[in-house]
């Protein structure tokens, strides 16, 4: 004897036919071919069934009858709208900038008469570009010098007098205005000494001495340089003789008679490489003695505070006048002269390259020889340009939301914030607040969309973050968020029919069946997110549900009916069955279910769907048919077996308390 178990597992998953109908059942049977070529149990062969992955074989979504609408319940995803509102490039938005206008250095004696300031944005509409010259906008049409090319704004023949400033481009749409960094705009010149006739200086042997060499106007920084007597006898430096790059003086801490002679200063522009020579300056000794030995003095030194951005090289001076001539030493108060530092001109000038902020401190140097010393010490200040810890987002808000913006910046000194809106200075008023880069405003309306601008400064420098606040406003709508017409749910059953128009503000939810209020009881909510549930259903709750959105722009609504039906249940199970090997076996399976719905049988074997298609298989289905008045046919499942093997005792035990 054998036994086989044997589980049918049915499910509707489509409904056809619009009227209810009394609980109808159906026989499907399952055979068990005769067949001695094969065993299914005592064997190691495993079972002939299809699809060994699936598990346990469940009903298949039946082909209903007609062509109704009507269709099963599913969730419906409705969002609201902010989600729904993404920025691409297809879609309109506020300019952002892709270039702004860099400091320009423009040499005065230069072959091109022309300044170009660039900028560039994008944005849809595409910008338009106004510029502003220490924050008064340029009006291009009061001087002919002046043109725009897309949002280059061109300079012809500048002029320093007129033109040097701080400039800044205004790039423009109808979703508002962005303002640039500021952009310097300065001259390169170098310009005469004076054809005055200099002086001479007369020294006695060994004194000190300083010859000035009091440089023509200039811009930018100039180089300086000494001829002694004729060009090019440049006066060489040592540790007796230093030229600083600070006054531009000629120092000479002992005077020696080799040192008699014609002086002249020479200054170089770093930008144009432009030279101009100095009137001589005669230098003499006198004939009352010679000078004797005296302590340091300290003629050229650093300030009382160097102040130096990080990453740049810092040049420290530090030159002494004295007899025997003095020897200068460097030290760092409470720490040490950095190991990257370099002595530079017989130890005169300390230079640190890509000074940082530890590099800070107070320097001293010393001038000591032997009739004394003499010190002088200093403050190393290194700043940091602000920089962005955290920039601004695009943002899109319902009317009537609050928003919140933060923007951080780094920097030394620490810096401090202002907002722009379409570049202009934004101003406090009872719904905005702005503290610490923070920019709060409560309940946001229409008039609030535009381009933001946060502006973090310290006193060497400033940078912008932009973004776009775009105020969502439209009246509800479900164009993209249809619920289907008719949602099914078995009796029992627990419902939920999710609500969730697009607009804003953000529509508030209301329910309707038929044209009364939906009333909430135990069995029936309007949850949080507008969605309405309803539990363990029934056929009072069958109808038409009307969804309504609202907000301050209008109102939309959406409809679905509900139709309950009868809960599908198997009536008649296989029985358990003991027979001999070689014998044949029918097995029944009857189910009721809602006369409005088709079934569909499954059967498995040992919980694998069984394929009744596979060729040489032991298994055949066989026709049923409907016990309805109204008789149908169908084509059920079933198997044959072509030989019987006999249980084991562990299947025999399950057998018995599935019995």
């Amino acid at each position: 004897l054998t036994s086989l178990i044997y589980f049918l597992l049915l499910f509707f998953t489509e409904y056809s036919g619009a009227l209810p109908g009394l609980p109808t059942s159906y026989a499907a049977l399952i055979r068990i071919k005769k067949s001695s070529s094969s065993s299914l149990y005592g064997s190691k062969t495993r079972p002939r069934y299809s699809n060994p992955s699936l598990g346990t074989l469940s009903v298949s979504s039946p082909s209903w009858r007609g062509a109704s609408a009507q269709h099963y319940y599913s969730p419906i995803n409705l969002y609201h709208s902010s989600d729904a509102f993404k920025q691409d490039e297809s879609v309109d938005y506020g300019p952002v900038f892709l270039q702004e206008p860099d400091d320009i250095i423009f040499p005065t004696d230069s072959d091109e008469k022309k300044v170009a300031l660039n900028c560039e944005a994008r944005g849809n509409p595409v910008p338009n570009y106004r510029w502003l010259r220490n924050g008064t906008e340029i009006d291009l049409e009061s001087d002919y010098r002046y043109s725009l090319i897309d949002g280059t704004f061109i300079i012809s023949n500048p002029s320093e007098a007129k033109d040097s400033g701080h400039y800044q481009c205004l790039a423009a749409n109808t979703f508002g205005s962005v303002l640039s960094r500021e952009a310097i705009l300065q001259f390169a010149y170098l310009g005469n000494f004076s054809g005055r006739t200099r002086s001479a200086v007369s020294v006695r042997e060994g004194q000190g001495v300083v010859l000035m060499c009091s440089p023509p106007p200039h811009s930018p920084e100039i180089i300086y340089s000494w001829v002694f007597n004729e060009f090019p006898s440049f006066v060489a430096e040592d540790s007796r003789r230093f030229i600083s790059q600070e006054t531009g003086n000629l120092y000479i801490s002992k005077v020696q008679t080799s040192d008699v002679g014609s002086y002249i200063c020479l200054v170089k522009n770093t930008v144009t490489n432009a030279r101009v020579l100095s009137p001589p300056t005669p230098l003499t000794l006198r004939n009352d003695g010679v000078m004797g030995e005296y302590e340091p003095k300290i003629e050229v030194h650093f300030p009382f505070t160097v102040t130096a951005a990080k990453g740049t090289t810092v040049k420290m001076e530090c030159f002494a006048l004295g007899n025997p001539v003095p020897t200068i030493t460097w030290m760092k108060v409470n720490g040490y002269i950095p190991s990257k530092s370099r002595l530079r001109k017989s130890q005169a000038v300390l230079e640190i390259p890509n000074v940082q902020l530890d590099d800070a401190g107070i320097y001293e140097c010393r001038a000591e020889n032997s009739r004394g010393k003499n010190s002088f010490r200093g403050q190393l200040q290194v700043y940091t340009y602000p920089h962005w810890v955290e920039k601004l987002n695009d943002t899109q808000l319902d009317s009537g939301s609050p928003l919140r913006w933060e923007c951080k910046a780094t920097g030394k000194p620490r810096p401090t914030y202002r907002w722009l809106k379409n570049g202009v200075p934004l101003l406090l008023q009872s719904r905005i607040e702005m503290v610490n880069g923070v920019l709060m405003i409560h309940n946001v309306n229409q008039s609030d969309a535009g381009m933001y601008q946060c502006l973090a400064e310290n006193k060497y420098g400033a940078i912008y973050a932009s973004a776009e606040l775009k105020i969502l406003a439209s009246a509800p709508t479900f164009a993209l968020n249809q619920l289907k017409k008719t949602i099914i749910v078995t009796k029992g059953q627990e419902v939920v029919i999710e609500c969730k128009p697009q607009g804003s503000p953000k529509p508030t939810i209301s329910w309707k069946k038929g044209d009364k209020a939906v009333r909430e009881n135990k069995r029936i909510a309007i949850l949080p997110d507008g969605s309405l549930r309803i539990l363990n259903a029934s056929k009072s709750d069958e109808g038409k549900y009307v969804c309504q959105g609202e907000n301050v722009f209008g109102s939309a609504e959406i409809i679905a009916s509900i139709s309950v039906k009868e809960p599908t249940r198997i009536e008649l199970t296989p029985k358990r069955t003991e027979l001999t090997v070689g014998e044949s076996i029918v097995l029944n399976c009857k189910a009721i279910h809602d006369a409005s719905l088709d079934v569909t049988f499954y059967w498995t074997l040992k919980g694998q769907p069984i394929d009744f298609q596979k060729e040489g298989g032991h298994f055949e289905s066989i026709r049923a048919v409907s016990q309805l008045k109204k008789k149908k046919s169908f084509l059920p499942i079933g198997l044959r077996h072509k030989r019987i093997n006999i249980m084991t005792e562990r299947e025999r035990e399950r057998w018995m308390e599935l019995g």
